[in-house]
């Protein structure tokens, strides 16, 4: 299975800080070390351009599309329309200039799938801790992700990670009021993106009113036949789930254990609850499924495993209340 992380001279072209959630690839970022934008994309080894090209046929007819290619190394990213204006990963990193310059945040990581296709920045609230309930307590973060590729918007706002897992990215990319703002690949991406800032209050209203669900679900319990019905209604679907009872019986086997004994879900306050249950879920996306870890990321970032995890929360709460 092809590694979803871009592989240069043998080093992941990312950054982190602190703990590595990727078994060591990467640059490491000392906690204490404040990085400018300059010196973030450095680290990421995102200092290149994606610029676009005319395509033509074979015959030498002018084709009605644009090749985006990479200025370092001349790969072709993605094939796009006449209309499509690529976000430069410096862009991306100013976007984060009014945050960092100000003492708001710190960068925390940044780097590149699928070649170069797909890029994220991610940047820590310097805040105090949201509690969820008793010790356990979220983190909050501003999030780029970005392609450029032509598959996906530009995507901005808040995030949040558990303290108790750290690295674990609960990201909505699927839902009409995600908390991450989409910006199109247009001619105007740049300044449209510059906009975005003026409007993330209301992207924070919205991180609260997340956080109210969550604490929803910390304060009702669940119990086993409920347990059983939530994670194949999340991971199999509720139309497939007598259809197909050995994929639910194989996905129960490998979430179980995490509802019981997960990453934070074995304090007294969350066990046994619809958030222990969540949780589960998210870990088993973030830390579990396949083989792969740059594969994975992919997906919450931009796939599959974001809708499920959205859909994970939108179950949850459903059933709880």
């Amino acid at each position: 299975m092809a590694h979803e992380l871009e592989i240069i001279n043998g080093n992941a072209s990312m950054f982190f800080r602190g703990e590595n959630p990727w078994h060591r690839l990467g640059t490491f970022i000392h906690p204490d070390e404040k990085l400018t934008s300059e010196q973030a994309i450095v680290a990421a080894k995102l200092d290149w351009t994606a610029n676009t090209k005319q395509l033509f046929l074979a015959d030498g007819t002018l084709a009605p599309a644009n090749a985006v290619v990479r200025s370092d190394n001349n790969a072709i990213l993605g094939v796009v329309g006449k209309d499509y204006q690529p976000l430069q990963n410096r862009d991306a990193f100013k976007f984060f200039d009014s945050f960092i310059e100000s003492n708001q945040a710190q960068y925390e990581t940044a780097g590149a799938l699928r070649e170069g296709k797909r890029v994220w920045v991610l940047a820590k609230i310097n805040s105090d801790l949201d509690v969820v309930k008793g010790d356990d307590t979220l983190e909050r973060y501003v999030l780029l992700s970005n392609s450029h590729d032509g598959t996906t918007a530009v995507r901005a706002g808040f995030t949040n990670i558990r303290v108790v897992c750290q690295n674990t990215l609960s990201i909505a990319h699927s839902s009409a009021n995600s908390r991450l703002i989409r910006v199109r690949h247009g001619r105007n991406v740049k300044d449209n993106l510059d906009r975005v800032a003026e409007i993330m209050n209301l992207a924070n209203r919205e991180f609260e009113a997340t956080l109210q669900q969550y604490k929803l679900l910390a304060n009702r319990e669940i119990n086993s036949t409920d347990l059983e019905k939530y994670v194949k209604m999340v991971m199999v679907g509720e139309k497939k789930m007598e259809a197909n009872a050995e994929a639910g019986a194989r996905i129960l086997n490998r979430i179980i254990p995490l509802f019981e004994k997960g990453r934070g879900n074995d304090m007294p306050e969350i066990k046994g609850t619809y958030w222990a249950a969540y949780n589960s879920i998210s870990e088993y996306l973030q830390y579990e499924k396949g083989q792969d870890e740059g594969i994975r990321m992919d997906s919450l970032m931009f796939g599959q495993s974001a809708t499920t995890l959205e859909n994970a929360l939108k179950i949850a709460v459903k059933m709880a209340a």
